[in-house]
């Protein structure tokens, strides 16, 4: 029976998600997977809970977000892939001695069109003594509009991820200031299901985790011009050469998962930052959220 895996939106850092369907790793499990095209995250999770998905890929904040609203919750998490926060930090001019204080006084732009990137810068600017009201903040607009105003001069810095970083960096309008993927481990992408399915489809998502970790090995390995060509087609606007070097610089940063097991470590990063910044009430514990047996077993064999 088909997997229905619902792709939370388009992004290159889910790279390892379409080079695992695009390589035929999925056949070559012995798993057929239909990717399905979700309008929004919060789509993604609705078709997930009313059975109309199997499978989807997104952030462990939503499942915990879930928990904390019904305590009864069935979502879970089961695999991991990207193992750190792919966003960055871009300033207008080179900053090499970058700390959070520099932001003060300047015109910033975070990330509007998910949470958990600004979640987490939260928490860092905290961490370095940084009150993030405090900061001059442009926080309704896209990072395209965010992208095109830096370059223009209007921004002093944005929140942005790949290939809007790489394409400020080539083009010597945007300087990298801060990696977030340099915190460490903050569990960001992962499979999620429910229990049931989960339960029920033992076999099937076994052979799907198998070729996820397969993939990350074979994404590791493998160069990023030939990834970026094989993957061309899910970002047909994108030229491959750019395409190959956002592969490279989030591989430099350790973005992606040697292996599909979801660290305690990376869980309990962004529960702290989702405390923190008032996102959940209460403690989510990481067994409400996670089962790592199947990928445990994956990581044996």
């Amino acid at each position: 029976m088909t997997i229905r895996l619902s792709e939370n939106f388009r992004a290159l850092f889910y790279a390892p998600f379409y080079a695992t369907q695009a390589t035929g790793a999925f056949a070559a499990a012995g798993v057929e997977v239909a990717m399905i095209p979700s309008p929004s995250p919060g789509a993604a999770v609705n078709a997930l809970r009313a059975g109309e998905v199997d499978v989807m890929w997104g952030g462990p904040l939503r499942v915990m977000m879930l928990h904390d609203k019904e305590p009864a919750c069935d979502l879970v998490c089961f695999c991991d892939v990207v193992a750190r926060d792919p966003f960055f930090i871009i300033g207008a001019r080179p900053s090499p001695e970058f700390s959070f204080a520099d932001l003060a006084g300047l015109r910033f732009a975070s990330v509007s069109e998910v949470p958990t990137p600004w979640i987490c810068l939260q928490s860092d600017l905290r961490g370095a003594g940084v009150d993030p009201a405090a900061l001059d903040r442009v926080a309704d607009r896209s990072m395209a509009e965010n992208e095109a105003a830096l370059a223009a001069g209007k921004l002093d810095a944005i929140q942005v991820f790949q290939p809007y970083a790489e394409r400020l960096i080539a083009s010597g309008a945007g300087h990298v200031w801060y990696a977030a993927a340099a915190r460490g481990l903050t569990a960001y992408t992962t499979l999620v299901t429910r229990r049931d399915v989960l339960a029920e489809r033992v076999d099937e998502l076994q052979r799907m985790t198998r070729a996820i970790h397969r993939t990350l090995i074979w994404f590791a390995r493998t160069p990023a011009l030939e990834i970026a060509g094989l993957l061309k087609d899910y970002f047909p606007d994108l030229p491959t050469p750019l395409f190959a070097a956002c592969i490279d610089r989030y591989r430099a940063l350790g973005l992606w998962a040697a292996d599909p097991v979801i660290r305690r470590e990376g869980f309990d990063r962004l529960h702290a930052a989702m405390r923190a910044s008032g996102a959940l009430s209460r403690d989510i514990t990481f067994e409400a959220c996670v089962d790592t047996a199947m990928a445990e077993r994956v990581v044996r064999e």
